[in-house]
């Protein structure tokens, strides 16, 4: 019952509005409220009147487009079915029009930008409609006063016909036909299709800069030949200077050929040789901290006993002079060589029958293990021969007699030759991780980065200080796997980890 009240007062209210709207339209006619538009009684509808235009799917699965060019801007007025922009796709190019007529309000993109299918992208007030129809009766100058020419921006087809109403006049008598051939850049872009447009980038063209021969003038691809052609031609010729010589000259890219050094050619074609060789690395971490120990201990022995000739034999001695001082190279090259007796594979060398060409290992009994060193003339790498019958310190006055030829340049080829495997220590210079390359006629490679001072852990979880290191070795996977190389490396891991296991192994 209460609703059926409520609802007979509504129709009631809304009946003597639009008797009131009746009595406005007629007073108005009479000449009472000449001038005057009628006044609604409420205005919801003119909060509505603005109506937001979807991009509509135009199929293929696609969900934006990037919008080629606009017909319209704020402020012009749009009739149904008219166009408003043209976007392109991945596959074509295709005008959207208008659904409603009134205003242009908004623009949701510019030119290039990419629009969402489904989402607005221009707002038309439909109630400008109303709002232009001529007022009758009196008030001429009221309504002259209120009312303004609306700017409309020509579209192509409006463009390319003459006398259009309403159109701009021209500022110049005949600037007629030189505003059809001219058209404004930036959000009008230029008609093109997409083939046009893709050729355009692909010649790095801004096809915006190009006046098109082609119908509403969309610009062809015989348009870009000739534009790219005119460029050419006009850039062939004599620039003007923007900047000074010295200018130019400073930021002018200069090069020069040099030859490369005698070291330089031996070590690009051993390199070159030695990538033929398929590669796999193994990478470790060790604790060096009870070989730090050693080695102090060590050096301090030397230095109280160095005339003595501590570790050489009479004969080595009257060779080479003693060393005074230890590093951890030589300690690492036996190791290796202890090595090396449990799994000689890795000292072997890879040949192939010249008749049959079937390939072979040849093993070999010595350990000639080569080490990198870094020289003014580049990188060499000389060998310590038969490290299995040699000491520590045999091994340190050997690698010191080697460092000094090869400082001052005077190694023989007798001291280059003959390796069978090779030691690259990185770790002097600062590099923490290597992937060395196996030398020619060797089948593995070891390379030692720098050593560094961690936290770690003990037996008993207290934190003490660790000193690590880590090996990276580098084989021929074309005779050695994974296993074998692995089982290697843990073999010298736990040598260099716990060095007093040389003294039992000493030959």
């Amino acid at each position: 019952m209460f609703l059926q009240r409520g609802s007979r007062m509504l129709r009631r209210q809304l009946q003597a509005s639009r008797a009131m709207g009746k009595m406005a339209v007629a007073r108005g006619a009479a000449g009472g409220l000449a001038g005057h538009a009628p006044r609604w009684f409420t205005e919801s509808r003119r909060l509505c009147a603005v109506k937001p235009v979807l991009l509509a799917d135009i199929g293929e699965g696609i969900v934006e487009c990037e919008v080629i060019q606009w017909f319209v801007e704020p402020g012009a007025r749009v009739e149904e079915f008219s166009p408003l922009c043209e976007v392109q796709s991945d596959k074509a190019s295709v005008e959207i029009t208008s659904r409603f007529t009134g205003t242009v309000k908004k623009l949701y993109y510019e030119a290039g930008d990419m629009a969402k299918v489904g989402k607005p992208f221009v707002d038309i007030d439909i109630a400008g409609e109303a709002a232009a129809e001529p007022s009758t009766g009196g008030g001429e100058k009221e309504a002259a006063a209120t009312t303004t020419p609306t700017p409309v921006l020509e579209t192509p087809a409006q463009h390319a016909s003459a006398g259009a109403p309403g159109a701009p006049s021209s500022s110049s008598g005949g600037g007629g036909s030189g505003e059809a051939k001219s058209r404004p850049k930036g959000k009008m872009a230029t008609l093109a299709t997409p083939a046009v447009r893709h050729l355009s980038k692909e010649l790095k063209v801004d096809i915006a800069e190009i006046d098109g021969s082609g119908r509403d003038g969309r610009v062809l691809k015989e348009d870009l030949y000739k534009f790219v052609k005119s460029r050419e031609s006009a850039g062939s010729g004599p620039q003007p200077a923007t900047r000074d010589d010295g200018a130019a000259a400073q930021q002018q890219q200069t090069e020069t050929r040099v030859a490369l050094t005698q070291t330089q050619q031996q070590m690009f074609k051993a390199m070159t040789r030695s990538l033929a060789i398929p590669h796999f690395l193994y990478a470790d971490e060790l604790d060096l901290s009870n070989l730090v120990g050693l080695r102090a201990r060590l050096n301090r022995v030397l230095a109280e006993q160095s005339s003595a000739g501590l570790g050489l034999s009479s004969d080595e001695a009257s060779q080479q002079p003693p060393p005074t001082k230890l590093s951890y190279l030589p300690f690492i090259i036996k190791a290796v060589s202890m090595a090396l007796y449990q799994f000689p594979l890795l000292n072997a060398r890879v040949e192939v029958d010249a008749a049959g060409g079937r390939p072979s290992l040849v093993m070999r009994s010595q350990h000639n293990i080569g080490v990198a060193m870094d020289t003014p003339q580049g990188l060499v790498v000389p060998v310590v021969k038969n490290v299995g019958a040699l000491s520590i310190v045999a091994i340190a006055g050997e690698l010191g007699r080697l460092q000094r030829l090869a400082a001052a340049g005077r190694l023989s080829p007798g001291d280059m030759s003959g390796g069978t495997i090779t030691v690259s220590n990185i770790g002097n210079i600062g590099g923490t991780y290597l992937s060395p390359v196996v030398v020619e006629r060797e089948v593995a490679i070891l390379g030692i980065g720098r050593m560094r001072a961690v936290p770690a852990f003990d037996a008993a979880d207290r934190v003490v200080r660790k000193h690590v290191c880590n090996f990276s070795w580098s084989a021929d996977h074309r005779v050695v796997d994974g296993a074998t190389m692995a089982r290697a490396a843990e073999v010298v891991r736990r040598v260099v980890e716990e060095p007093d296991v040389m003294v039992m192994h000493l030959r």
